[in-house]
């Protein structure tokens, strides 16, 4: 009895240091997933400061606070149980859908380069009404906003980190998403507070209890912030179309060859074969998007004739 009760503290020794030995695995893996979504948190962190521009200084951290929250409650709550389901279930079924989320973001890429370039904006009379919201609103709608693009962006992270850990015990698998999760979630909405606060630091270091160097640094950061959040509005355009157009291409066998055999043929000079490689996809992502365009304004105008036949 005893050998028995001592072979048993052995294996579960034994497992104790195998699942030791597997964890250790984790920050390697969340250090190897983070960089694989290099791209997907670069336009997180570029697309999200607009959403609290032009509302109350006061409430730009609350906003964001907001977005953060619901954004962290969608990856670990909803985003990453439905990536193990459906890693576990029907794996086949992962591609499909990130394809789906990175022709949307290929979609919104595309509408706003066609504004930035658009001359002649058609301005609808009868839809003032509906800009004349309160602040409340406005605050409700671009939040509202701003957690829809994020959950497609928070589905690709969780989807790739997923992708990074499919052969790693169940436990791993688990912790490794949580921890991706909540580090991205921290990361990028820390940031985007310290980006929206920036003219607020300025001013306040250029107040007369600073000496003039720092009251200079104070003035330069003040002046320079609007221009920085707008050179950050265009690289947010930017990684839309490329992580989207790289999401599509890399679920279509052919296109996926394309994009491996360019890098490879310049892979002696990494920085030129990265540069060729988002060129060649924001090039392709605004293809996909102007298609896509033209596809819904085609069902826009099918469907009002539809519904007015059926009402006649």
């Amino acid at each position: 009895m005893p050998s028995g009760f001592f072979a048993l503290l052995d294996d579960i020794s034994a497992l104790v240091k195998v699942s030791a030995a597997s964890l250790d695995d984790v920050p390697a893996q969340v250090a190897k997933t983070t960089g694989k979504v290099s791209g997907i948190v670069i336009d997180d962190t570029a697309v999200t400061p607009k959403y609290v521009v032009g509302l109350d200084p006061s409430r730009e951290l609350s906003i964001i606070y907001q977005i953060a929250k619901k954004s962290l409650i969608n990856k670990i709550l909803i985003l990453s149980p439905a990536a193990l389901v459906l890693g576990y279930f029907a794996p086949w079924a992962i591609t499909p859908i990130l394809m789906m989320g990175g022709a949307f973001l290929c979609f919104e890429g595309y509408e706003k380069v066609h504004s930035m370039f658009s001359k002649h904006h058609e301005v609808n009379p009868e839809s003032e009404e509906v800009k004349a919201i309160t602040p409340e609103e406005l605050e409700k709608e671009r939040v509202a906003g701003a957690v829809r693009t994020d959950i497609i962006l928070s589905a690709e992270i969780m989807a790739i980190a997923y992708s990074q850990v499919t052969e790693q015990p169940i436990l791993n698998q688990v912790l490794v998403m949580l921890a991706v999760a909540v580090f991205i979630t921290v990361a990028v909405y820390g940031f985007v507070g310290l980006i929206v606060k920036a003219d607020d630091i300025g001013l306040h270091l250029a107040g007369e209890s600073y000496g003039p160097a720092t009251r200079k640094f104070g003035r330069g950061l003040v002046k320079f912030m609007p221009r920085f959040l707008q050179i950050l509005s265009y690289v947010g355009t930017a990684a839309m179309l490329w992580v989207g157009a790289e999401i599509i291409a890399h679920g279509i066998p052919f296109t996926a060859h394309l994009l491996h055999d360019l890098e490879e043929s310049l892979a002696n000079i990494p920085a030129v074969a990265w540069l060729v490689k988002v060129l060649a996809c924001g090039i392709f992502g605004l293809m996909v998007g102007f298609v896509i365009e033209k596809i819904v304004g085609l069902v826009k105008k099918v469907l009002p004739k539809k519904t007015e036949a059926h009402t006649a």
